[in-house]
C-alpha cells in the first residue's frame, strides 16, 4: 500500500493532499470513469450509504457514456478533470499534457485536476494552477493491484484515513474486482463511525 511520504507533501504544497478540517469527514473519489456496469455499481452503493464523492473523469469515456456522467452529477457528486486520455504527465511534452486537459475541458465541467498516476512535473503544475485546483490525495486503496486482495485494500483505507483524508478508487475494469469488496466494506466502516463522505468543492 503506498503512502505518499510527507517530503513529497512539503515539495508540492500548492497541490491539495488533504483537506483540514476536524469534522469527521472523508473524501472519496473515483479516477478513470465513467466506465459502464462499474461506475453505476459505484453510483448505487454511494446511494445507498448516503454517500457524495468526486470523480475524476476521462474525458473520451465521459464521451463515450454521457449518461452516465450525468448521472453523476444528478446525484450530487463532484466531478473532476483526468485529462482526455490518461496522460503521464511524466513522460509527456507539457504542449500534448495541457492538450489533452483542455481537450477533456470540453467535456467535464470542473476546475479540479487530478493528473492520472499522480504524476505531474513542475512545469504543468505552473501552466495549470491558475485555471485548476490540483487535487492528489494521502489515501491511495490500490484497487488497481491484481497482486493484492479487495480485503486487504479496505483494510489499509481504514487503517490511514483520518479527518479530511481524499481517498483514491478506480471505477475501472482493471480495479473493479477489488473495488466491489472494498467500497461496501469501507462505507460500512465510518458509517459506523458517525463519518460522512462528502464531495469535494
Amino acid at each position: 500500500m503506498i503512502k505518499i511520504p510527507k517530503i513529497v507533501e512539503a515539495y508540492y504544497p500548492e497541490l491539495l493532499w488533504k483537506v483540514r478540517t476536524r469534522e469527521k469527514e472523508l473524501y472519496l473519489t473515483f479516477d478513470d470513469g465513467p466506465t459502464p456496469y462499474i461506475t453505476k455499481w459505484v453510483l448505487d452503493q454511494l446511494q445507498l450509504y448516503n454517500a457524495r464523492a468526486t470523480f475524476f473523469c476521462l474525458g473520451k469515456n465521459v464521451k463515450n457514456h454521457p449518461t452516465i456522467y450525468k448521472r453523476i452529477l444528478r446525484e450530487g457528486h463532484s466531478v473532476g478533470n483526468h485529462t482526455y486520455d490518461h496522460k503521464n504527465g511524466w513522460y509527456t511534452k507539457n504542449y500534448n499534457y495541457i492538450k489533452s486537459i483542455s481537450k477533456a475541458d470540453n467535456l467535464v465541467n470542473s476546475d479540479f485536476f487530478r493528473p492520472p498516476y499522480g504524476r505531474i512535473k513542475k512545469s504543468q503544475i505552473k501552466s495549470l494552477i491558475k485555471k485548476y485546483r490540483i487535487v492528489m490525495w494521502d489515501v491511495l486503496s490500490e484497487d488497481y493491484n491484481q497482486a493484492i486482495s479487495g480485503e486487504a485494500c479496505a483494510n489499509k483505507v481504514m487503517k490511514q484515513s483520518k479527518n479530511g483524508s481524499i481517498i483514491v478508487f478506480h471505477d475501472s475494469r482493471k480495479a473493479s474486482k477489488n473495488l466491489k469488496i472494498a467500497l461496501p466494506i469501507v462505507l460500512q466502516h465510518f458509517g459506523r463511525k458517525g463519518y460522512r463522505f462528502i464531495p469535494l468543492k
